[in-house]
């Protein structure tokens, strides 16, 4: 008898088809001697939509709501259900006696598997295959180490829970707003939290007041000290006055020294990465979207097979990885790593609590190499950089501390303290892994100094009056959202020690997996845009948080879901009392939604008639373009007018916009207002001497591949994607 694996994408699927030596090529599937190996493409099955259990749900109306089937149907996806056949034939052939999950070793992958053997009616006998990487060794330690499929059943409990209660409250709240205000409004538990937090950013932004502070500087003996306050240590004062007469009463007199400070200090290494945390710093230092970060991390995990499972929420690793860490090091030991990590290579391993520790690692490690060899000449550009970051990460932890001598020296004035601060690098420690590239986000400002003893007189050479203003918060932009998304406890309204306990348990809004569609779905619906880097909400979500329910805004909410869901997990808590409590909230926010009395006006309408539909059309900001939109989703019709593009203006060297209008595509700096027709462009660029670069190409390249990256199938983004607008 032979045993199905199921993994959940081809990729994979290929890879433990070699190790399992399954040559054979069959219908969406491979065999060998004892193991058949199939896959799914993503989620082959899904949730029904509402117009499967009655077709009265095909149109929206608001005395059918809220819709509550008695049992949850699955359907299979049409796109992929050529796959799903091949699936269920491999299910029930009579040779085979079990079957193993593949797929992703984490709640959702979970789901992608066992919704496929439950529309099959499969009740075969179930083993887990729970790896952190697809590495050979690491398919071949998985398949030594299978793990009974029952103790993955509280799991999956877990995950049809999340779903059917996003269905129950997402599908039902975001048909009661669109008929209700007659409009293609959509709200759910993580989106509608985060458009909150941003609105609550920019309601501070527009409330701040910027005040003017001074401050004071001296020059004496060479050495630039800085006027202190007394009391509170601050350098800073809201008194011009005050500052004026400290500077008159010191004059160019005398500063005597009263303090010499020496020190020594330390600082560690910064954590392992996790995905958010990769996700800001890629966003930081190279721009990426978290949605890229994430879709080139799955390459170099599932590709190139050189890092390990990118959606995880821990910053440790466990004991049972240290004895492997030699052989990790020793693989990345090329190129511009030859050095660091083949240095640590040949010295004992020393592992501690800042990076080890089992109590923290919960279904996956932090992302760290494999012991996959890596050829680096096989890696896009986008996948260098980010391959870069987790490699430097994971040697910078094996490294000693950071070592420095901080000097503080202290003065007197006209009956005022002076301060003077300078440091002396003792050890790089850490900082060899950066070879010089690594900078501190608020680096404190250091001078090298001479040797002063207390008592020691210095003549004031000059005196210098300093002045700035208090800036307001800044605006979210990827890299901060991200954190706020994870620690969102300052935009609670309620400071309950519990809930703020259970956000950080939870991992705060969504989860590692989710955040970067969540992020990229609200500007594909035009809830929020970006103007450089910055995000702001648009009009639309503006009103839609005055429209929605008060709870749906709140992070305690999603806090409280995750909360449970973790617990069902465990199994500590039942799907059906969940479920049960899913329900009566659902009927609450529809009675609310009902009850409503605000209204929705669309204030982006253009006198464009849509060429399908004959529907006037919004004007709406993409993340990258400008576009129309046909304001009925049914129609769903959409023209791009311009696009941000990588071409610079000559003028004033910012990026243009190609307008799409016309019998010429034509660029228009926003900045200066520098228009140049796209012919007159490239024959600029040619006689320049730049044709279509290599980069260029792989530029082209990289967008495709990027583009077939994306997810296949993504069962709520279908159910809402069939939203019919009927107008009276």
């Amino acid at each position: 008898m032979k045993s199905l694996v199921l993994a959940e994408k081809p990729s994979v699927a290929r890879d433990i088809a070699r190790v399992l030596k399954c040559g054979k090529k069959l219908n969406g599937a491979l065999e060998g001697e004892k193991y058949v190996v199939t896959w799914a493409l993503g989620h082959l099955v899904t949730l029904a939509d509402p117009e499967e259990y009655d077709k009265k749900y095909k149109e929206w109306k608001m005395e059918d709501l809220p819709m509550m089937p008695k049992k949850m149907e699955l359907v299979v996806i049409k796109q992929t259900a050529k796959q799903y056949q091949a699936v269920k034939t491999q299910l029930f052939r009579k040779d085979v006696s079990e079957i193993i999950i593949a797929t992703d070793a984490g709640r959702e992958g979970e789901l992608v598997a066992r919704w496929i053997l439950e529309k099959a009616h499969c009740t075969k006998p179930v083993k887990r295959l729970w790896i952190s990487s697809v590495t050979d060794k690491a398919i071949r330690e998985g398949f030594a180490h299978l793990r009974d499929g029952k103790d993955y059943e509280p799991l999956y409990d877990a995950a049809v829970s999340r779903a059917e209660a996003d269905w129950l409250v997402g599908i039902n709240a975001t048909r009661a707003l669109t008929c209700k205000y007659n409009a293609q409004l959509s709200c759910g538990r993580v989106q509608t939290p985060t458009l909150a937090m941003i609105a609550a950013r920019e309601e501070e932004i527009r409330q701040f007041t910027p005040r003017e502070y001074y401050g004071l500087t001296l020059l004496a003996g060479g050495i630039r000290f800085a006027w202190q306050e007394e009391k509170s240590g601050s350098r800073r004062s809201f008194s011009k006055e005050r500052i004026e007469e400290i500077k008159a009463r010191v004059g160019n007199g005398l500063l005597e020294v009263t303090e010499v400070e020496k020190s020594g200090k330390k600082t560690y290494a910064p954590g392992l990465y996790d995905l958010t945390e990769l996700q800001r710093d890629a966003n930081k230092k190279f721009g990426f979207s978290a949605k890229e970060t994430l879709n080139i991390m799955q390459r170099l995990y599932e590709n190139h097979k050189v890092l390990t499972y990118p959606r995880t929420d821990s910053r440790y690793i466990g004991s049972d990885i240290v004895p492997t860490i030699r052989e990790r090091l020793k693989a990345c030991a090329v190129g511009p790593y030859r050095k660091i990590a083949g240095s640590l290579s040949m010295k004992p391993v020393k592992a501690n609590k800042s990076f080890v520790d089992d109590k923290k690692v919960s279904d996956h490690h932090a992302i760290i190499p494999t012991e996959q060899f890596v050829q680096l000449d096989h890696m896009t550009n986008e996948e260098r950089k980010i391959y870069d970051l987790v490699v430097r990460r994971f040697c910078s932890v094996l490294y000693p501390p950071f070592e420095y001598e901080q000097t503080t020296i202290k003065g007197q004035a006209g009956g005022e303290i002076f301060t003077a601060k300078g440091k002396i690098v003792k050890s790089q420690g850490w900082k060899e892994a950066y070879e010089g590239d690594w900078t501190e986000e608020e680096e404190e400002e250091f001078q090298t100094l001479k040797e002063l003893e207390k008592g020691q007189r210095l003549k004031i050479d000059r005196t210098d009056m300093t002045a700035g203003k208090t800036q307001p918060p800044a605006h979210f932009n990827e890299a901060t959202l991200l954190s706020a998304m994870e620690n969102p406890v300052k935009y609670m309204q309620t400071k309950d020690a519990k809930a703020v306990k259970t956000l950080g348990e939870t991992g705060g809004l969504g989860t590692v997996a989710t955040r970067a569609d969540i992020i990229e779905k609200l500007f594909n619906t035009f809830l929020m845009e970006k103007r450089g880097n910055d995000i702001l909400i648009t009009s639309k979500a503006k009103q839609l948080l005055e429209l929605v329910p008060e709870d749906l805004k709140k992070p305690e909410l999603t806090a409280d879901w995750e909360m449970r869901l973790s617990r069902i997990a465990q199994g500590k808590l039942k799907k059906n009392v969940f479920l049960k409590d899913i329900k009566n909230y659902t009927e609450e926010i529809i009675g609310e939604i009902r009850a409503g009395e605000g209204t929705f006006r669309h204030d982006n309408l253009t006198n464009t008639k849509c060429p399908v539909c004959g529907k006037r059309m919004l004007a709406v900001n993409g993340k990258n373009s400008k576009m129309l939109v046909c304001q009925d989703r049914a129609c769903g019709h959409r023209e791009t007018i311009s696009r941000l593009t990588n071409a610079r203006c000559p003028n004033c060297h910012r990026k243009m916009e190609l307008y799409l209008k016309g019998k010429e595509d034509t660029f228009i700096c926003s900045a200066c207002g520098y228009k140049e027709k796209l012919s007159s462009f490239q024959a600029r660029r040619e006689k320049e001497g730049v044709g279509v670069s290599k980069k260029d190409v792989q530029r082209y390249l990289n967008k495709q591949r990027k583009e077939a990256q994306e997810p296949i199938n993504n069962a709520f983004a279908q159910a809402l994607a069939k939203i019919n607008l009927k107008e009276d």
